[in-house]
């Protein structure tokens, strides 16, 4: 039996349920922070967008009760040369399939698309900001479609939409590049820049120092940093925690981590760890349980080893994608050593 004197010493070294609790709060809680849901858009990568209306709505109606700041829907891409039926939706994003979705929009939750460098005809597709129920207009570009994605972030913000530029596979630029393509961005119209480890490869150090960079780029033009991860390593909701540490302000996340390949930060870990109340974590489960889990066995996103593997190798996951499409994916061995001699 533990003595008096053990138990007040115990009982001393304890912090009271209320000091406890203000800690919490004071490790996670910044009112600035916006969390973005990109749950229909990152998970329409591994099936083609093709997203019945009511799981799209449930994300939808999801993301406004749990207080989620904004709903990324999907791409606005070319339809040029389209194949009829290859992809969905979700893929082009026209206003009445946005509309048949949101109607008139309840709630605080503002609408997202994506629009990637040099696939959007952004000029006809995107409409100007009052005919149109997207609030948010994020241009995606490689290091190399700078200029391209430059002149995209303009004709948005132009039209009246809130603008962001996400540079894609940032693990793979060359340091010179990244500070020259980080020089223009901060010059642009772009509310903010975002992150992307577009291939779940980096590391809490390497978090840490591109963070900082895009910081001292960033700040002084009145411009956030954002912060998009992905799960190849598991350390998607632990980079995203880095980020947000160092100051990162708009945040991605995905019900139930659904998104390509090994998938996203999942939303559920996130709104637990900011301690916001604007945000209610109940929705989230909800949607998470009764629309999202259930797609897991035929979608079959998230951590494993061939999408590991490609994390580790630096690499684009379609790979690991094509060799769990397989019937019979065979020898992990195999699979290693061949991306490892590529």
């Amino acid at each position: 039996m533990p003595n008096k004197s053990s138990e007040a010493a115990a009982k001393a070294k304890k912090p009271s349920p209320e000091k406890e609790s203000a800690i919490s709060r004071w490790i996670s809680y910044r009112p600035e922070i916006k969390v973005l849901d990109c749950t229909i858009r990152d998970g329409g990568l591994m099936n083609n967008h093709q997203f019945e209306d009511g799981l799209v709505r449930a994300v939808y109606d999801a993301c406004v009760s749990a207080g989620i700041d904004y709903m990324e829907i999907g791409y606005k891409a070319s339809r040029k040369n389209i194949v009829a039926g290859e992809y969905g939706a979700w893929k082009y994003c026209t206003e009445d399939d946005i509309r048949r979705i949101v109607g008139e929009k309840p709630g605080r939750t503002k609408i997202s698309i994506m629009a990637d460098a040099e696939r959007c005809d952004y000029r006809e597709d995107i409409l100007p900001k009052e005919q149109s129920a997207v609030d948010l207009v994020r241009v995606a570009a490689y290091i190399n479609q700078i200029p391209a994605a430059l002149d995209m972030v303009k004709d948005a913000h132009d039209k009246g939409y809130e603008t962001t530029v996400n540079l894609m596979s940032v693990s793979t630029v060359a340091e010179r590049a990244l500070d020259e393509a980080l020089d223009l961005l901060a010059d642009s119209e772009a509310r903010a820049i975002y992150l992307v480890d577009s291939f779940g490869a980096l590391y809490s150090e390497q978090i840490q120092y591109l963070v900082r960079k895009y910081m001292h780029y960033a700040k002084p033009a009145g411009k956030e940093v954002g912060i998009h991860a992905h799960n190849n390593l598991q350390l998607a909701f632990a980079n995203t925690i880095e980020a947000i540490v160092l100051g990162s302000n708009m945040v991605d996340a995905t019900m139930a981590g659904l998104g390509r390949g090994a998938g996203n930060c999942p939303m559920e870990l996130l709104i637990g760890f900011l301690h916001n109340p604007q945000y209610r974590l109940r929705p989230v489960l909800r949607c998470v349980q009764d629309h999202v889990e259930p797609l897991r066995a035929k979608l079959g996103w998230g951590f494993d080893l061939p999408y590991m593997i490609c994390g580790f190798l630096n690499q684009h996951p379609r790979a690991a994608i094509k060799f769990n499409a397989e019937q019979d994916p065979g020898d992990i061995i195999r699979f290693y050593d061949t991306l490892e001699e590529s």
